[in-house]
This record gives structure tokens, sequence and C-alpha cells, in this order.
């Protein structure tokens, strides 16, 4: 599964291949992701390599070789018709859960809950939108709405009592109350679990770690994914 950045970017060079027989350029990705950086394209470059879409062949300048394209774009991708690709790491029937409901609080029957992947607790790292396995919860942990797991990668927010190796249980929402621990989609690129506060008019990603810094973003560049409601730990 590929976020929306890497999907486009995919999608680019495989147009650009066709198109001219060459890759474009890092400067030429850049401007058609409206990236602000060329590192961003080559963390993409490194993701969609290492998932084995692309291979970059040694020893050549601009030597990308496009090996194959996601199932659920077949062909498509090449004539440039392709339906438009959104990121569901966290959306779409991915991750849903069935209500609870009053009476589900006395029948105890378990809920299935998705394990959505990876979230960092640390610096960003690409949206993971792979469902591995379910956890099974008591009704009465869960509130009304929707829910999913994610496994915590990194030590940012160790003094939250979040861990790294924690599942981070999270109930779907896309509006945050300042202090609310979230889940952030960053440039749709990037997840992210921290603490949300509003700063004028900008959004601050706390870390609850003195080794890192606050993240100040535009609230263009974030999309609250959802928040913290328990967390689950093994021994």
């Amino acid at each position: 599964m590929l976020t929306r950045k890497q999907f486009e970017l995919l999608r680019f060079i495989h147009e650009r291949l066709t198109e001219a027989g060459v890759p474009p350029s890092f400067d030429e990705m850049k401007d058609a992701l409206d990236l602000r950086s060329k590192s961003g394209i080559h963390r993409l470059i490194t993701a969609l390599e290492e998932r084995g879409f692309i291979r970059r062949l040694p020893n050549r300048a601009r030597a990308i070789e496009v090996i194959k394209l996601p199932d659920s774009v077949g062909h498509g991708v090449g004539n440039g018709r392709a339906r438009k690709f959104t990121p569901s790491v966290i959306e779409g029937d991915l991750g849903r859960v069935r209500q609870v409901a009053a009476e589900d609080d006395t029948s105890g029957r378990p809920i299935a809950v998705p394990v959505m992947g990876r979230i960092a607790a640390g610096t960003p790292i690409e949206a993971i939108q792979t469902k591995s396995h379910v956890i099974n919860m008591p009704p009465d942990l869960l509130s009304t709405g929707e829910h999913f797991a994610l496994e915590v990668r990194g030590d940012s927010m160790i003094e939250a009592g979040i861990l790294d190796g924690d599942i981070a249980l999270i109930r779907r929402s896309e509006v945050a109350d300042t202090g609310d621990i979230v889940v952030a989609l960053i440039d749709d690129e990037e997840a992210t679990l921290k603490r949300f506060r509003r700063r004028g008019a900008s959004i601050a990603l706390e870390p609850a770690n003195a080794a890192y810094e606050v993240r100040i973003l535009p609230p263009n560049r974030v999309r609250i994914q959802g928040k913290l409601v328990g967390l689950f730990r093994r021994y």
C-alpha cells in the first residue's frame, strides 16, 4: 500500500518514462508534487524502492525503472487515467468497526479492532496503511464511534507513558482539542503521534520527550486522523 504522495510520484515517473523514455529529474519531481525540498523526493524514492515498485540503476544518473504498479490501478497509470488515490491509513472502510450500542455493554461480545500498521512517536515516518491483524476489545473499553489501533515506533512520547512497541488504541476523529494526543497526518505523507495544541493560527505537534522539538505547522499541512483513547503493552 502507498501513501498519496508515493502514489503520485510513482504515477509521475511512470508517465514520464512512457512519454519521454527517461525519468524526470528530482527538481521536476519536486515541482510536480509541490514539495519544498528535494529531500522529500529522496524519501519517497527510497520508500518506493523498498516496497518494490521502482529500481534505481547503479552508476547511472537519473536511472529509475518502474517495476510494478499498484494492483488497484492496473494499467490505468500509464495512460494518465488512473482513478484518484486517497490514503486510507485511517479513513474509509479500513479501520471501521460497528458503533458500540448500549446493549453491547451487557453482551460482553468482543469487538475486533484492526491494527492498521505503525505510527511514529519520534521523527515522522511514512504513513502505513496495511491492516496487519486485529485485536479483540471488550465493548466497555470503546466509546461510540470507529476505532483502530497502531503500533508505536519511537520514544518521543515516553513522558506521557507511551513507549516504543506499545499498541495505541485510537478513536477516529477529524478534530481535536488542545491537549489531546492525536494521530496527525502531515502533508498527506507522514504520520505521527503527538500532543495537539493550537498556537494562534498555527498547529503545534508536541512531543513528550525533551530530546525532540515541537513542530509548528500551518493547518493546511495537518490532518487529524484520530485521538488516543487507550494503550496496550506486552511484557
